[in-house]
């Protein structure tokens, strides 16, 4: 595993940096334009009413609860990345059998 980081130093890094900017496009542009999602502007052309359903993830529209929403889109991300990144190392590691 410690090849495969070395490896992989540099895309590792970029990752790191995309993470930590991603507010920047995903929370504070975001609110600064007015962005909503296409789909709930959809929704609310066609006139449909939003209904609660129960959430079945700890990480809904990208933040962790007690957390401010920059940093919970970082720490949501860095989850992400880690389980994408967990997914990829056990498949190569299956494909080297």
């Amino acid at each position: 595993m410690k090849g495969l980081l070395s490896r992989y130093r540099g895309a590792l890094i970029v990752a790191a940096a995309l993470l930590v900017i991603s507010p920047i496009f995903g929370v504070v542009l975001a609110e600064k334009v007015g962005y909503h999602e296409p789909l709930d502007v959809a929704a609310e052309k066609l006139g449909l009413e939003e209904h609660t359903i129960a959430e079945w993830t700890p990480f809904s529209d990208y933040t962790v609860p007690g957390l401010p929403d920059t940093i919970g889109y970082i720490v949501a991300g860095a989850i992400g990345v880690g389980v994408i990144l967990g997914i990829g190392l056990a498949a190569a590691r299956l494909a080297k059998r």
